[in-house]
């Protein structure tokens, strides 16, 4: 077991990897990863919107400040607390596939994957969508109204932060082939620099016509047309009717106990189930014990992460396609089977994930309103900012999404038309009898589900508290099932975030872990706590990103 608590002379609770304390407040809670995007949901709330209506207002501002992994041409996924009915709604606000391309197009020309780039990964926007539902379902203030922060920052401008600006700058020389980017998305050919002042007028004009229009301003009329057209001149396939037929669909998030607390996650086309198999398994070692950072620790974990894997890759995928068989996977029968896989003593082979799904860049944000309703909500481009796709005069870039399915005609996740790819982005949430708890997200591609878990194992089996559960060293494993099809197998690769003590690692080095110390893609944690007792909110944001936590 690591001495933490011997180590931490400098934080008052003992724990050195902490970077600050909890942000704590009354009526309202906002955290997201960049801070003027915190404040305007912050105004949004003082202004009497509600938690819906800041978390629209800011993702809106956020898909203009940090394109690097958001914006109108990627999907959308939440969980909403509703304070009235005391209960959570889903949102699935991810699009599909186009209808006029086919797997057999794609075996046809040659391909043994979906490029990354250009117009063959591209699938419906569903971001836009999913702003109106939200709004149609629990929204209190005028659309036009929460657009207009983004607007005036889009035509006023803004300075650029300093991740944002380094995200940026590596994504314009991979971008730049592509018709319109460079145009809309850099200055004189290279990325806004730290600090400089940014606009985006294209943007702003589109932003203005949906907050006039509504959503068909968007999925239909002119706007529709110059995205089909565009993406069909770059010799891809989405159409005007591909947009127009769009829909979002509300879906019942699944869970599972986890020592007493519901965890909850959304069902396929997400991931989110793969964060529920990993604490059911969990569930059966005693980690409170092991003490955080302990070799057990982490090749519990990592084993655990590896079954649940193996079922990502074999069931995830559209429900409207095919149905994972849900009930079994997250039974605590299947759990203990799963668990007796385990060897204490030896790591398991295990099927490389491709590096697809270690680049999902995204963005998180969680907002807490005075009535009690809370809202997770996830949004993201995939591959940093996008496909490359950029339609004239429009402002944003289309999602690479497409790029998950598989060409392998017997996978579960195989292209078809009109499908929704599987998605690594994932809101989550944690209810204490039947109470709201803690509204978190961690974003970052296949380490997700696997954020997802440590965070709720920070919070529950080591007693840390909302801030530090996302400053504590983090664990990825990158050898998986993947997918998109299978790959060698060698037991993949274990990377520990700087912290874990190293007679930990030649420990785990000694039970057959291939350990890495470089940087993985940890990710990018926000997160609310509601005192169960008090009401009172506990916000949190992450110490890796630009990002902010505030409340009032």
């Amino acid at each position: 077991m690591t001495s933490w608590t011997a180590l931490g002379g400098d934080r008052v609770t003992g724990l050195p990897f902490a970077t600050r304390s909890e942000v704590i407040a009354r009526h309202g809670m906002v955290a997201t990863s960049q801070p003027l995007v915190t404040q305007v949901a912050l105004d949004v709330l003082k202004a009497g919107g509600n938690a819906v209506d800041a978390a629209i207002a800011a993702n809106a501002v956020q898909g203009l400040m940090e394109p690097v992994g958001n914006g109108i041409g990627g999907d959308l996924f939440a969980i909403v607390w509703d304070a009235d009915t005391e209960a959570l709604y889903g949102l699935n606000a991810s699009g599909r596939s186009p209808r006029d391309l086919s797997l057999q197009w794609f075996l046809d020309q040659g391909y043994d994957a979906i490029p990354a780039y250009g117009p063959l990964p591209v699938s419906v926007p569903g971001c836009v969508d999913g702003w109106f539902e939200l709004h149609d379902r629990f929204g209190s203030r005028p659309m036009s109204e929460l657009l207009d922060p983004a607007i005036r920052y889009a035509r006023e401008g803004f300075p650029v932060s300093e991740l944002i600006a380094y995200y940026w700058d590596r994504s314009v020389p991979r971008l730049s082939q592509y018709p319109g980017f460079s145009e809309q998305f850099t200055i004189d050919g290279r990325a806004p620099r730290k600090g400089e002042i940014w606009r985006n007028p294209w943007l702003a004009n589109t932003l203005a016509k949906i907050a006039g229009g509504g959503r068909d301003a968007f999925y239909r009329g002119p706007m529709a047309q110059t995205m089909a057209d565009y993406v069909q001149a770059q010799g891809g396939f989405l159409s005007v009717e591909d947009l127009a037929e769009h829909r979002s669909e509300w879906v019942a998030p699944v869970s599972t106990d986890y020592r007493g607390y519901e965890v909850w996650e959304l069902p396929p086309n997400t991931q989110g189930v793969a964060a529920l198999q990993i604490l059911n398994i969990l569930e059966g070692f005693d980690l409170r014990s092991a003490g955080f950072g302990s070799a057990d620790h982490i090749h519990w974990f990592t084993e655990a992460k590896k079954l649940a894997f193996e079922d990502r890759a074999r069931y995830y995928t559209d429900p409207a396609f095919a149905q994972a068989p849900l009930d079994r996977l997250l039974s605590k029968e299947y759990a203990a089977k799963q668990r007796k896989r385990i060897d204490p003593e030896r790591a398991a082979k295990a099927y490389p994930d491709p590096a697809t799904l270690q680049q999902g860049d995204t963005i998180y944000l969680t907002v807490a309103d005075a009535a009690g309703n809370m809202v997770s909500l996830i949004q993201s481009n995939y591959r940093g900012m996008g496909s490359g796709m950029t339609p004239p005069g429009l402002g944003f870039i289309l999602q690479n999404r497409g790029e998950l399915f598989a060409l392998d005609p017997t996978h579960a996740n195989r292209f078809e038309p009109g499908k929704r790819p599987f998605h690594t982005i994932i809101p989550a949430f944690i209810t204490r009898n039947g109470e709201p708890w803690v509204s978190f997200g961690l974003m970052g591609g296949a380490m997700q589900p696997q954020g997802h878990a440590q965070i709720v194992t920070n919070l529950i089996d080591f007693d840390m508290n909302l801030q530090e559960a996302g400053d504590a060293p983090r664990i990825y494993h990158d050898g998986s099932s993947s997918p998109t099809g299978p790959t060698m197998t060698d037991g993949g690769r274990l990377y520990l975030e700087s912290g874990f003590d190293y007679a930990v690692i030649r420990e785990l080095m000694g039970r057959g872990h291939r350990v890495d110390s470089a940087r993985g893609p940890y990710g990018g944690y926000q997160a609310i706590l509601r005192d169960l007792e008090t009401g009172v909110y506990f916000g949190a944001s992450e110490s890796r990103k630009d990002g902010q936590a505030a409340g009032y």
